[in-house]
């Protein structure tokens, strides 16, 4: 996040909060990294504003911690800083990253947005989901796939198509 009490911040980080319940049904840690020079007390008073913003008591608490980074050395190493936006300082401000690390401690998935545009929630939810079942299943999940929704047997191929290849199978999740 480029600072604190910014409002796609804001916006994110209430989104992030309310979905919290869903990430840890499906053992997710949410961790936020802030790179500002705003303290930690800011970053106290701001989550008062996102959790009044988000209908939530106004409390201090997110149920994630946000990591404060003033001198970049995060955004640096995990390569996280825009360069079509600068700040006062004409110095790359926060992109808007997303990290997917698995059990394994590996990356199953990185999404970068540009620092004007927020995350999707939902659909890292989605993701993870995916992530998550088609590890555990010989499954394939496709476009738009929601939970409970058809999805495809991994390597198994049987539909008759123009094409005369036996790729697509739809199959209810498992």
């Amino acid at each position: 996040h480029p600072r604190d009490f910014t409002p796609v911040c804001s916006t994110e980080l209430g989104r992030a909060a309310k979905l919290a319940p869903e990430f840890a049904k499906r053992n997710v840690k949410l961790i936020r990294i802030t790179l500002s020079i705003d303290r930690a007390g800011d970053h106290l008073a701001w989550s008062k504003d996102i959790n009044a913003y988000s209908g939530e008591e106004p409390t201090e608490k997110l149920p994630f911690p946000i990591i404060h980074d003033k001198n970049r050395d995060l955004f640096i190493l995990l390569g996280m800083l825009d360069p079509a936006e600068k700040d006062g300082k004409d110095m790359p401000v926060a992109a808007r990253v997303v990290f997917v690390i698995g059990p394994d401690k590996k990356p199953k998935l990185s999404v970068i947005y540009p620092a004007t545009t927020g995350r999707n929630s939902d659909e890292i939810l989605r993701v993870v989901t995916s992530l998550q079942l088609t590890a555990e299943k010989r499954v394939a999940t496709p476009v738009d796939w929601k939970e409970a929704k058809k999805l495809f047997l991994k390597g198994v191929f049987t539909k008759e198509l123009p094409s005369g290849k036996k790729y697509l199978r739809p199959t209810p999740q498992p």
